[in-house]
């Protein structure tokens, strides 16, 4: 079931702004593989903890790709949960280790253990939004600044109440 939405400037959005909902996982993944290398910037990741795609070669070559890009480009991820990182992701380890100024991996404080939406935001336009941890169902938005802006504000808030959890020189590689 796609939705999609021009609402022209007048709102405020881009006029090609795109919504569309979808349900599953492996389209989920699919699509931030896709988005990484249109993304010119920011990557901002928030979730329960890391899935193990992010573990994948192909996923740690964008994302190795895009840090190369620009001394500028920024991976930004909060997460529940970074204890399975080191053992479960290391090639995200390795990120980490490669690209210590611009790769930072936090960890919520309690006052944000209650957000319970994973999503990633690419730059400011572009963003995957799952609405449940738990369940399947998600929206994309292409182009689409406000909704971008609405969840770009709330990474804000989580990431304020998170702090550091994986150091670049943690070993165990």
């Amino acid at each position: 079931m796609a939705q999609s939405m021009s609402p022209g400037t007048a709102s405020g959005n881009l006029p090609n702004a795109l919504y569309r909902r979808f349900e599953g996982m492996r389209e989920y993944e699919a699509l931030i593989d896709q988005l990484i290398p249109q993304t010119q910037r920011t990557i901002r990741i928030f979730d329960r903890a890391l899935s193990r795609s992010y573990n994948s070669a192909t996923r740690f070559e964008a994302l190795r790709q895009f840090l190369l890009a620009g001394r500028a480009n920024r991976l930004m991820i909060v997460l529940h949960h970074t204890d399975s990182l080191e053992r479960e992701c290391p090639r995200m380890i390795e990120l980490l280790r490669q690209f210590s100024t611009t790769v930072r991996i936090n960890r919520t404080l309690e006052p944000a253990r209650h957000v319970y939406d994973p999503f990633v935001i690419f730059d400011a336009t572009n963003y995957l939004h799952r609405f449940h941890h738990d369940h399947l169902r998600a929206a994309q938005g292409a182009n689409d600044v406000l909704g971008a802006q609405l969840l770009l504000d709330r990474y804000a808030e989580i990431w304020e109440v998170s702090a550091p959890a994986v150091a670049a020189n943690t070993t165990g590689l």
